[in-house]
C-alpha cells in the first residue's frame, strides 16, 4: 500500500500550496490602502500609467518610444538604439541616455533593463504604492511565488500518480481507483490556479484595485497624435504601435533581454 503514502504526500502538497495561495490572495485584496487619489485624478502622468499597466519595463518602453518620436533617439528594427539628442527631458530619459553610453549606440535590451531598474522608476513605484494605486513589491512577489508553488504541487501529484500506477505487483483493477484518488488533489490544484487566473485576468499585476479602476477609466486613445500613441503604449504596451519597424525594434530588444 505504498501508493497510499504517496497519495498522502500529494494531498499534503496540494493542500498546503492552495491554502497559501488563498491566504496571499486574501491578504492582497484586504491590504490597508494608503492615501488614495481619486480615479479621475489628473496627477497621474504617462510614466505612472505605464507602471500601473505593465511595470518598470513598460516605463522603459514608453521612454524609448517617446524619445524616438521626438527624434532624440533612433530605434532601428535590428534592435539597436542611437542617440540623436543627448539631452533628456526627465530623469527616466537621462537614464536611457546614460545606459546607451558615451559611444552613443547600444542594443535596446540592456537599455530597457537599466531604465527599468533606475532610481527614477523605483521612486515612481514607491509613490504609487504609497498612494494605494500600485501593489507593493513584496505582495506581488509573494503572489507569484504562491502560484508557482501550486503549479509545482500539480506536477508533483501527476508524478506521484504515475509512480503509483507503475509500481509492480499490484492487483487487477488497481489502476482505476488509484487514478481517481490522485485525481482529487489534481483537480484541487488546477481549480485553484483557474480561480486565481480568473480573478487576476485581464488585470495588471502591478496595479492595486484602485489603480486598476484608474486604468479602466482611461478613454480609448485617438489615432494620429503622438500623445495618444504614447498613451496607447503606456496602457497596452509595444503591441499598440502601428509602425512595424518601431515595433520590431522594441520586440527585438525584449526578446534579447530575456
Amino acid at each position: 500500500m505504498l501508493w497510499v503514502v504517496l497519495l498522502l504526500v500529494a494531498w499534503g502538497a496540494a493542500a498546503v500550496s492552495c491554502i497559501r495561495l488563498c491566504l496571499v490572495t486574501a491578504g492582497a485584496a484586504h491590504r490597508p490602502q494608503g492615501a488614495e487619489r481619486a480615479p479621475d485624478s489628473p496627477e497621474l502622468n504617462l510614466y505612472e500609467t505605464a507602471f500601473l499597466a505593465g511595470g518598470p519595463q513598460r516605463v522603459a518602453d514608453l521612454a524609448l518610444v517617446s524619445m524616438h518620436l521626438r527624434r532624440r533617439l533612433l530605434l532601428a528594427h535590428t534592435g539597436w538604439a542611437t542617440v540623436v539628442d543627448p539631452e533628456g527631458e526627465d530623469e527616466v530619459e537621462r537614464t536611457v541616455i546614460r545606459a546607451i553610453g558615451p559611444e552613443g549606440q547600444s542594443r535596446i535590451a540592456p537599455i530597457r533593463t537599466a531604465a527599468a531598474a533606475a532610481d527614477a522608476v523605483r521612486g515612481l513605484a514607491d509613490r504609487l504604492v504609497a498612494s494605494g494605486l500600485a501593489v507593493p513589491h513584496g505582495t506581488r512577489t509573494g503572489l507569484e511565488s504562491a502560484v508557482r508553488a501550486v503549479r509545482g504541487a500539480a506536477v508533483l501529484v501527476v508524478v506521484l500518480a504515475v509512480v503509483s500506477l507503475l509500481m509492480p505487483g499490484q492487483e487487477a483493477g488497481y489502476a482505476g481507483p488509484v487514478a481517481a484518488w490522485f485525481g482529487l488533489p489534481l483537480v484541487l490544484t488546477l481549480g485553484c490556479l483557474a480561480i486565481a487566473r480568473v480573478e487576476n485576468h485581464p488585470y495588471s499585476p502591478w496595479a492595486s484595485p484602485s489603480g486598476q479602476r484608474w486604468l479602466d477609466s482611461l478613454p480609448a486613445p485617438v489615432r494620429g497624435a503622438d500623445r495618444d500613441l504614447l498613451a496607447a503604449v503606456a496602457v497596452r504596451g509595444v503591441g499598440a504601435l502601428e509602425d512595424p519597424a518601431l515595433r520590431a525594434a522594441l520586440l527585438s530588444g525584449a526578446r534579447s533581454g530575456g
